[in-house]
């Protein structure tokens, strides 16, 4: 019953690289208690390092430290942030689980291929975000961070301050941000925003969220585009061409007297939505500030280009991605902490008559609420309806 933690720091080649992932999907805490658990844990060398923990850390919980990938090929339970290689997939032995991004609406080819190698593969983003799943949402643990730091970025990127300032020289009006979404990692968006004293209007599609966010002391702009809802993983569902226009021309006068807009919008397993057009940037202030968070899904803001910070009609539009990737120490904690609570959770009902297999004390219980909806590939197939569908209809 082996456990592989892979160090996604580095290239294939092994060489390190400033644009690989800096988070690792264990800590010392994590090995510590897969242990008392009864597993073996393999940690690749160096898979900690870029978020603050070294290999000596790793071995004092337990951990064997494994050069390269050699301890890939008997694990049991392959555990990675983002998705795996093809090379990763060509060494995994049958039967093997993997946990991680996969992405899945996006990697078609790579979903075939996790099918074909016969592993069973948990995308980790798909986990339904209820009450039960709370502690193993890995999207939502991230895109809390995420909502800080895009704060953060969007307040360093502006020549002003943002609280109210009274002065011996006058009083300075404290900055305007507008944050279009109020999911996670808009929340707290305006959170953090509103702790440093900027005042805060918050629009969603869903009017359901106006509550939360006034509960933050931030104002709901109500937007009237008739019926709109969410998914089960509680993303707003796509609006209609009518309904979009609605919401672009409502938006409009909020984002020309803003200091910073920030927009969160995103689509489970879509491009997501348009919601500033170049023509609205032209409106704002010079000098005023954009973050766009789904810069490298497609974009909510015309013009803003994945992993850059650029300027558009004097106003700066931030699209560096990784959000979660500036706090790493703790978007790795709170990621591994994920981890293991998923692990935890079935692996104590491993027993369950209704298991069709079970792994390195892992059930992979196809009849589960949760896993029914994350499990994509299973005994050679790909599993989930929700993802066959998809592929049909981009045939």
């Amino acid at each position: 019953m082996k456990i592989f933690v892979i160090n996604e720091t580095q290239n294939e080649d092994g060489q390190n690289s400033t644009n690989q992932e800096r988070r690792c999907a264990a800590v010392p805490n994590t090995v510590k208690k897969f242990v008392r658990m009864g597993f073996d844990v393999i940690v690749q060398a160096g898979a900690g390092l870029r978020s603050g923990y070294a290999d000596q850390d790793y071995q004092d919980e337990g951990a064997i430290i494994g050069e390269g990938l050699e301890g890939i090929k008997d694990a049991d339970l392959v555990l990675f942030v983002g998705s795996p290689s093809q090379q990763h997939i060509s060494l995994m032995k049958r039967g093997a689980i993997i946990i991680g991004h996969i992405n899945p609406f996006f990697e078609k080819a790579k979903v075939r291929a996790l099918a074909k190698a016969d592993v069973s593969t948990l995308s980790i983003e798909m986990i339904p975000r209820s009450s039960r799943a709370q502690k193993m949402d890995a999207l939502s643990s991230q895109a809390s961070l995420a909502g800080y730091v895009m704060m953060i970025e969007a307040a360093a990127a502006l020549p002003r301050i943002l609280p109210m300032m009274m002065t011996p020289s006058g009083t300075i009006k404290p900055a305007k941000v507008f944050v279009i979404g109020a999911g996670v990692a808009g929340l707290q968006a305006i959170a953090t925003a509103k702790r440093m004293g900027a005042n805060v209007l918050a629009y969603d599609t869903r009017s359901v969220v106006a509550e939360q966010v006034e509960s933050l002391g931030a104002k709901f702009l109500y937007i009237d585009i008739g019926a709109t809802g969410q998914s089960q993983n509680g993303y707003a569902l796509a609006l209609s061409d009518e309904q979009k226009q609605l919401q672009l021309d409502a938006q409009q006068q909020a984002i020309a007297e803003a200091d910073i807009v920030i927009t969160t919008a995103q689509l489970f397993g879509r491009r997501p939505p348009l919601l500033i057009p170049k023509a609205t940037i032209a409106l704002m202030k010079p000098g005023s500030v954009i973050v766009d968070m789904a810069a490298e899904s497609g974009g909510n803001v015309e013009g803003s280009i994945a992993g850059k910070t650029i300027e558009v009609n004097q106003v700066t539009v931030i699209g560096s991605g990784k959000w979660s990737q500036h706090v790493v120490k703790d978007a790795t904690e709170m990621y591994a902490n994920n981890c293991f609570h998923l692990i935890d959770e079935f692996s104590r009902s491993h027993k369950s008559e209704k298991s069709t297999n079970s792994i390195a004390s892992l059930a992979v219980d196809l009849e589960d609420e949760i896993l029914s909806q994350c499990i994509i590939t299973h005994q050679g197939q790909v599993c989930n309806e929700q993802l066959l569908k998809h592929y049909e209809g981009i045939k």
